[in-house]
């Protein structure tokens, strides 16, 4: 069985086995490694593009560079996404650049990390978390 996953180098679909784990994996298009899976910063087409197109788990933080509990969250955050590649995709949305994605989503306060199955989104959790804590919430749904 393939998945659709998203390149997050170059934004290029790619379809891959389902494995759970994955000892290498490039993307067909820029060849780069598709394990390569720290956070990636989105606008809104890039955040719809990667809902779209993505058949695993999407992780969005929500955060601002003001917000204090987003700063101490940001390591743990991308700790937690190099530690599941191709289990869930992890992305950032700056609330302040893109106030209309907090709006959309219902963001009333920061970090706030949602994931998404599809363009559906499953699950929230306001508040700063570990790298842990953060893995064990997302695998519920890998």
């Amino acid at each position: 069985m393939n998945i659709k996953v998203v390149c997050p180098h170059c934004a290029k679909v790619n379809k891959i086995p389902k494995k759970e784990s994955y000892a290498k994996a490039n993307c067909g298009y820029c060849k780069n490694s598709l394990l390569d899976s720290k956070p990636i910063e989105v606008d809104k087409s890039d955040l719809l593009h990667v809902l779209v197109n993505s058949e695993i788990p999407v992780v969005v933080d929500f955060w601002a560079p003001w917000c204090g509990p987003c700063r101490m969250m940001a390591p743990a955050f991308e700790e937690a996404a190099l530690s599941i590649p191709l289990q869930a995709q992890f992305l950032k949305v700056n609330t302040e650049e893109y106030q209309d994605l907090g709006a959309l989503y219902g963001i009333q306060s920061i970090p706030t990390m949602l994931i998404f199955k599809g363009t559906k989104e499953i699950d929230r959790v306001s508040g700063a978390m570990s790298a842990n804590q953060i893995v064990g919430w997302v695998k519920q749904y890998t």
